[in-house]
């Protein structure tokens, strides 16, 4: 991956900071939907007692690593419950805090687990949504993730065309009006390439080039197309984290497969400021979810 240079870098910095620098927003409720600590949900009702408001399903990201959870993504969930959406903010398993497999720090994802727990979570979300946020409108529902968050929420979204017999494969389309996903990994083979996250992909998969090449087709969106749900993702031009290469490689092989899939590039925007309720990407956001949810 290339080395940004010292201007990139340094905004890029600016913009992490910006970003995480806002407290952690309590939830309304939160639900489990498993019996692990990290299988629950956190849900935000909409700020201004819309009735019924479309469904905003978020899933964060942080390289799938454990020391990112869902709080970090808390502002965004909550910027969004006062623009009217009811909101679910996912947690799922992440990889080791303790390093392994030759990884210096954090490992990224688990696998199945990490899987596991968002396939799990998507299907109780109907009936604890009906529970515990009986604002939301289930016939309104957009998947929303950022970063390794975007890969998961664009994998929900094709588990009727994972390969046979995968376990998290569903019989019909998921009940999404659609999907955003926020500077998506989302073709892995590219993100391996350049490195991206320190090669967290690969982790992901298990740690070593033949499982990464068994278990690809399994877990890489590229991979899973068409969906036939409409989908959008959000790119920022300066993105030295996760480059817009990869946007762009999962629209190509989104047409390829004859599916229109949406890009909208943000220039001069790097990383975090897509899920930073202080920059102005953030409303760019908010706005393709309307686009889709209502």
């Amino acid at each position: 991956m290339p080395v940004p240079d010292d201007a990139a870098a340094a905004r890029e910095e600016a913009e992490e900071t910006s970003a995480f620098s806002h407290p952690a927003v309590p939830p309304d409720v939160t639900a489990a939907y498993g019996d692990h600590p990290d299988q629950v949900v956190d849900f935000y009702a909409p700020r201004d007692g819309s009735s019924p408001a479309p469904l905003v399903v978020a899933l964060h990201g942080g390289a799938w690593r454990a020391p990112y959870d869902r709080k970090h993504l808390s502002p965004l969930c909550d910027y969004l419950a006062r623009r009217g959406f009811a909101v679910v903010n996912v947690e799922y398993r992440r990889g080791s805090s303790v390093p392994h497999q030759g990884v210096a720090g954090p490992v990224a994802g688990r696998w199945p687990e990490t899987f596991d727990d968002v396939a799990a979570a998507f299907d109780a979300l109907p009936a604890l949504v009906a529970e515990h946020l009986p604002t939301a409108d289930a016939r309104r529902v957009v998947a929303v993730g950022h970063s390794a968050g975007g890969h998961l929420a664009l994998w929900a979204a094709a588990r009727h065309v994972l390969p046979e017999g995968a376990p998290w494969r569903t019989a019909a389309p998921a009940a999404l009006r659609g999907v955003v996903a926020l500077a998506p990994i989302a073709d892995f083979a590219l993100a391996e390439t350049l490195g991206v996250c320190g090669g967290a992909c690969g982790q992901l998969l298990g740690g070593d080039a033949d499982l990464f090449d068994e278990r690809r087709p399994y877990a890489d969106p590229s991979l899973l197309l068409p969906t036939g749900i409409a989908t959008t993702l959000v790119q920022g031009r300066a993105d030295t984290t996760v480059p817009h290469e990869l946007a762009e490689a999962y629209a190509d092989a989104a047409a390829k497969a004859g599916e229109v899939v949406g890009v909208t590039y943000l220039e001069e925007v790097g990383h975090f400021p897509l899920i930073d309720p202080a920059a102005d990407a953030c409303a760019v956001v908010a706005e393709e979810i309307a686009q889709l949810a209502w």
